[in-house]
């Protein structure tokens, strides 16, 4: 008999991530056992790795483990970076689960290799709760612990929080250059089965260099909807960049949203964003992560100021109802003649999710002066193609249903829809469509007996 090493690693909690840290020294050294065995890991039926900014290291080397796993699922929001698991050859071990799909695995999603989940952002920490979304392991890239052994979700708590407190095992990337956001944000290092330590960046979400000429026209008109002491929801992008250049002028704007990027760290800077006028959580920035560079990731970085919360308290449309001049700024793919939006397709072919915006719309319908707001280009494909149309694509799903639009805006203008009739509706959309399609969509709904 051929004598082999077994090295076993026992238990869970903070012993579990010693034992993690027995296993690098050990490896460091030279050590190679012939069987590693966890004794408290369990049946692995589901992985969550949460958060816009994803432990890659983790990530890596659960997939240079493909060999040896089988029907593994892999949950999470829209990621950067990595996500191998999703390629065609990895599709026996691993099988995505899409809450909000990214680039990274927006193939694999059409071409049936992965599951999209038509879900509101609100409503993902509950099903992970009550386990109809199942996780056994997450993996969560944290802040190190503080003296009294809490460690910060750092950039993102959205649905992240929820997926740890569920999961059996609790793989965590410890990264020391990983802000410590504050509020509801924080997991307490006994609940963390292992832990790899690192020091390097956070990835960064690119900068655009300057705001294009058509976002400026989209922004401006946006931002003749804002009034003073507003509370702003917006996501992420050209178009809420060009808006907030034109919030300049403005004062005691606050933040409730789910996310937010560099553009409000200026507005903060300058004065115009200080909550002073918030009827909810006064004085504070609420959100659930943010995208952006590293001059956001420090001003979030022990800031009192900044409150994270899990998206089921900062997207419940009940909650964010109690804002004030609630005004929420959400893009859109496609219109249609009657207000209905399609935000996460291109036809059949999924492009996004839901994310939050049905929630920020109607959270915004229901407050004292709100303003629910949907923004897009007028045209896509270098002009060639209206985005407000006659009917949206076959296949194409709608995301804010054309009772709940308010507001439409193009770089041609404001569209008002809540409260009209489909006559109504479409003539408002015709007048902010771009004029080389006004005809042909005038024409349609003639054809349609809306006009």
């Amino acid at each position: 008999m051929v004598a082999k090493t077994a090295l076993v690693l026992s238990a869970g909690g903070m012993f579990g991530a010693y034992q993690a840290g027995v296993w690098r020294e050990l490896a460091a050294s030279g050590f190679q056992p012939d069987l590693v065995v966890g004794t408290s890991v369990g049946a692995l039926n589901g992985w969550a790795i949460a958060g816009g900014c994803p432990p890659e290291e983790l990530i890596r080397a659960m997939v240079g483990r493909a060999g040896e796993l089988e029907g593994v699922e892999v949950t999470h929001l829209m990621t950067f970076g990595c996500a191998d698991y999703a390629l065609p050859q990895n599709a026996r071990s691993f099988r995505h689960r899409s809450l909000f799909t990214g680039s990274n695995v927006r193939q694999a999603v059409n071409e049936g290799r992965a599951d999209f989940v038509p879900v509101h952002l609100s409503e993902i920490p509950g099903l992970i709760a009550s386990g109809a979304v199942p996780v056994d392991v997450a993996l969560v890239h944290i802040a190190p612990p503080d003296e009294h052994g809490f460690c910060s979700y750092g950039v993102g708590v959205e649905c992240t929080k929820a997926a740890a407190e569920r999961a059996k095992t609790v793989i965590a990337l410890v990264n020391r250059r990983m802000p410590r956001s504050l509020g509801d944000s924080f997991i307490h290092a006994s609940r963390l089965s292992l832990v790899v330590e690192v020091d390097r960046p956070v990835r960064e979400l690119p900068q655009a260099s300057e705001v294009s000429e058509l976002a400026r026209a989209i922004g401006g008109n946006v931002a003749e909807l804002i009034e003073n002491g507003a509370t702003l929801q917006m996501g992420i992008g050209e178009i809420p960049d060009a808006v907030l250049l034109f919030l300049k002028g403005k004062r005691d704007l606050g933040i409730h949203t789910e996310m937010f990027s560099d553009g409000v760290v200026d507005l903060f800077e300058s004065g115009v964003i200080n909550g002073e006028a918030k009827t909810l959580h006064r004085g504070k920035i609420i959100a659930s992560f943010v995208l952006g560079s590293k001059k956001c990731f420090d001003f979030l970085d022990n800031n009192p100021f900044v409150e994270f919360h899990p998206t089921d308290y900062v997207n419940d449309p009940f909650v964010i109802s109690r804002n004030d001049r609630m005004t929420a700024i959400n893009a859109a793919l496609a219109v249609d003649l009657t207000g209905q939006v399609c935000a996460d397709s291109i036809g059949r072919r999924v492009y996004s999710g839901f994310g939050g915006q049905a929630d920020f719309i109607r959270g915004a319908a229901r407050a004292r002066r709100g303003k629910p707001i949907i923004a897009l280009p007028s045209t896509a494909k270098g002009g060639t193609l209206s985005r407000i149309v006659d009917a949206l694509p076959e296949g194409a799903g709608v995301v804010t249903t054309r009772a709940d639009v308010h507001y439409v805006v193009t770089e041609h203008g404001i569209a008002e829809l809540h409260g009209k009739s489909l006559r109504e509706r479409a003539r408002a959309l015709v007048a902010v469509a771009h004029p080389d399609f006004r005809e042909d969509l005038l024409r349609a709904a003639r054809d349609r007996r809306i006009l």
